[in-house]
């Protein structure tokens, strides 16, 4: 492969080592070109690993001598270090059958925030994955991904946040079979502090990149080189002409309203405190200079722009910012004519403390979750007319469906046909939440014998004196007896809160409206985690069926990814617990013998020196249900964990179990066919987390016989 010669680009989000000759990923590299890389290799790494009083941490390497205590993780195919030294290289020509590679860091204590710079390079295709990997859990956190391929070198800035206890980072590498397709790391480098800082000192310029422009763009300023003529100033990090900064300069400009762009790159985790920069501005008339930020949806927001016009020395600014999701800082300027002026930029840093005191603190908006398992929170209703929403409870039965946090708890019921009046309205406010913040409002309700669903349920945002501002949602599709998850992102400048609106307008149209499982946080919805983005550890089948496999044997049946509800009537679920549109993992008991079993199994699970806690969703409803089963799938063996046999309840049930493994291990959910074709048995939302289990989960176990069918308790 040939690659054709280049230099660092101050202006792009990369900075390569790019020569001619064959592939870097090769064993056999000819002597002068191996000379010929590793000298630029090591100018390089002095441009990359100087910087003036900064910490080098642990977990940093350059893979020059040794691999600085990172191993290959030995179930999957080994990470090589280039003879030559100064990479180290995942290629599938010498990995044998295993298509994946996992490099493993030694174990870090870092209690300060820092930032990891990665170079790295993915050849033909492929990808490349970070995970964190906490101490005593089974499961690792993706922190950032990568399958772009480059003919140079590339850099990536990810955040590392202080954690209280030991970690370590591990390097993902798939890439594809066949020659020519590799992926390579040539240097790790962790110091204090977070990514989104820069003094513009070192030749990748911190990752931060330049939105090309044919006529403006930001340039590296300062250094002995520069025009005796210019007028640019010098650097503010040094406070003298050897030092760098970025500037932008409109002797380009050619029309109206030209805009340069700096932007930084995108921080990979939620942050909050005081953003502070230098700058410089001349010819002010001529330009417009603001700071934006840039969230992952391409939505901007301006959080400062300049009060003075001219500015003769480096002015420090500050500024606070709150980023609950990742987003990036985008510096812009715009010029009226090539005589604008130049804008100058330095010394961008970072406090997790607010700049002005006047600032107010983060706001943590889950005062208004609830799921009434203990109450009603902070949730209150009008008090004329007497109580329109009850908390109610429902016994696993076959004939009502329960809650949607276990399936055996407490959730909100209104217009019941005792308390149904024509032309009454039922509100159900929550509590007070501050302005100016974007909120994503999420909750799940049920609709249940309404003959037109016109104002059946509807959300509106209230303000403080109970003036209703807006309606911002309203049902628009008939969900009979299924729990519907709704997200909802509204954002409101003053002080608001919601209400959940019920409209009776005649007896015989009335139903009943049940509501669960409040939560709110900050953000968007798109970008919070939710059920259309789950955590690690957390698979509701939505995307696919997130690793687990058939365990197949002769005679056994087979899981089945479905949505809606199951082809057999009078067993199985009507919808999925997640949304109750979306998906779920079920046997369909019609294409099997009685007594026949069908198995899934998880990923590999690493095993840890703690508990472990499983939590899944239920769903056995039929009068012919068979047997679903939990095990512990570890070498040759197998070990029951939990079960549970025959109907029962027509609800999604949660499931809690404890257990504790210190190795390698899967867990297995084996369901077994009962007597009849009424014999579906489904499950959704399984979770893997450290333990012990808080919840007791299902601990009203059914054994599908009751007196107390269909009995509500208030």
């Amino acid at each position: 492969m040939q690659r054709s010669q280049c230099a660092v680009c101050s202006s792009c989000r990369t900075y390569a080592i790019c020569v001619s000759g064959p592939s870097l990923f090769h064993s056999s590299i000819p002597a002068t070109f191996a000379m010929s890389l590793l000298h630029f290799a090591t100018l390089l790494a002095v441009a990359v690993l100087t910087r003036a009083q900064t910490q080098i941490l642990r977990g940093s390497c350059s893979f020059d001598a040794d691999s600085c205590g990172y191993t290959s993780d030995p179930a999957y195919a080994a990470w090589t270090i280039n003879e030559e030294g100064r990479f180290i290289t995942a290629d599938p020509s010498s990995s044998g059958e295993k298509e994946k590679f996992v490099l493993v860091s030694p174990e870090l204590e870092l209690r300060d925030w820092s930032c990891m710079r990665l170079v790295y390079q993915i050849s033909g295709s492929g990808s490349l994955q970070l995970h964190l990997r906490p101490e005593g859990e089974n499961f690792d956190y993706l922190l950032w991904t990568a399958e772009k391929p480059s003919d140079s070198w590339l850099i990536a800035s990810v955040d590392l946040r202080n954690m209280s206890g030991a970690y370590q980072l591990l390097f993902e590498a798939q890439p594809s079979t066949g020659m020519g397709n590799s992926v390579a790391i040539f240097e790790i480098h962790i110091i204090p502090g977070y990514c989104i800082e820069c003094n513009f000192e070192e030749h990748h310029l911190c990752g931060y990149s330049n939105q090309w422009n044919p006529n403006v763009n930001w340039y590296v300023g300062g250094s002995l080189a520069r025009d005796p003529q210019s007028n640019l100033p010098d650097d503010h990090t040094m406070n003298n002409e050897r030092g760098h900064y970025m500037y932008v300069d409109s002797v380009y400009a050619k029309r109206f309203q030209e805009v340069a762009k700096l932007v930084s790159p995108m921080t990979t985790t939620s942050m909050a405190g005081c953003l502070s920069f230098y700058y410089q501005r001349n010819q002010a008339i001529g330009n417009f200079f603001s700071v934006f930020t840039k969230d992952q949806l391409g939505h901007y927001e301006e959080i400062w722009r300049p009060d003075v016009y001219a500015t003769s020395n480096w002015k420090l600014v500050q500024v606070d910012i709150k980023a609950p999701h990742p987003l990036e800082v985008v510096f812009e300027v715009a010029f009226n004519s090539a005589r604008g002026g130049y804008v100058a930029l330095d010394d961008i840093s970072f406090s997790s403390e607010f700049c002005h005191t006047e600032t107010e603190p983060a706001f943590d908006p889950s005062v208004a979750n609830c799921d009434f398992e203990e109450g009603l929170c902070q949730y209150y209703q009008e008090q004329t007319g007497g109580s329109v929403w009850n908390r109610v409870s429902v016994k696993p039965n076959v004939y009502r469906f329960g809650d949607h946090t276990t399936g055996t708890g407490s959730f909100l019921l209104t217009n019941t046909r005792y308390t149904s009046r024509p032309g009454y309205m039922g509100r159900l406010f929550g509590p007070s939440l501050p302005g100016n913040h974007k909120y994503c409002l999420r909750f799940y309700y049920a609709l249940h014998g309404f003959m037109k669903l016109d104002n059946a349920l509807a959300l509106y945002i209230y303000d403080e004196n109970n003036i209703a501002q807006e309606k911002i949602w309203t049902v628009s599709e008939r969900s009979r007896d299924v729990w519907t998850e709704v997200e909802v992102t509204y954002l409101k400048p003053m002080p608001t809160k919601v209400a959940f609106v019920s409209i009776c307008r005649n007896f015989w149209d009335c139903g009943l409206v049940s509501l669960d499982d409040i939560s709110v946080t900050l953000g968007d919805c798109r970008l919070t985690t939710g059920p259309l983005n789950p955590p690690p550890g957390h698979c509701n089948f939505e995307t696919g069926d997130c690793g687990y496999t058939q365990k197949k044997k002769a005679k056994k049946g087979h899981w089945l990814r479905i949505r809606g509800q199951t082809p057999t009537s009078y067993t199985g679920p009507k919808g999925d617990h997640t949304l109750g549109v979306g998906y779920f993992m079920y046997i369909e008991a019609s294409h099997m013998l009685p007594k026949q079993s069908a198995q899934l199994m998880s990923t590999e699970l690493r095993g840890s020196g703690g508990p472990q806690c499983l939590i899944f969703f239920y769903h056995m409803y039929g009068s012919g249900t068979g047997t679903l089963s939990v095990l512990l799938h570890k070498g040759d063996k197998e070990r029951l964990l939990w079960t549970r046999q025959g109907e029962q309840s027509v609800s999604w049930m949660k499931a809690t179990v404890d257990y504790e493994c210190y190795t390698r291990h899967w867990i297995v959910f084996e369901a077994i066919r009962g007597s009849s074709v009424r014999s579906d048995i489904a499950i959704d939302d399984i979770v893997f987390k450290k333990g012990p289990c808080k919840d007791p989960g299902d601990s009203i176990p059914y054994s599908g016989f009751s007196e107390n069918f269909n009995e509500i308790e208030y």
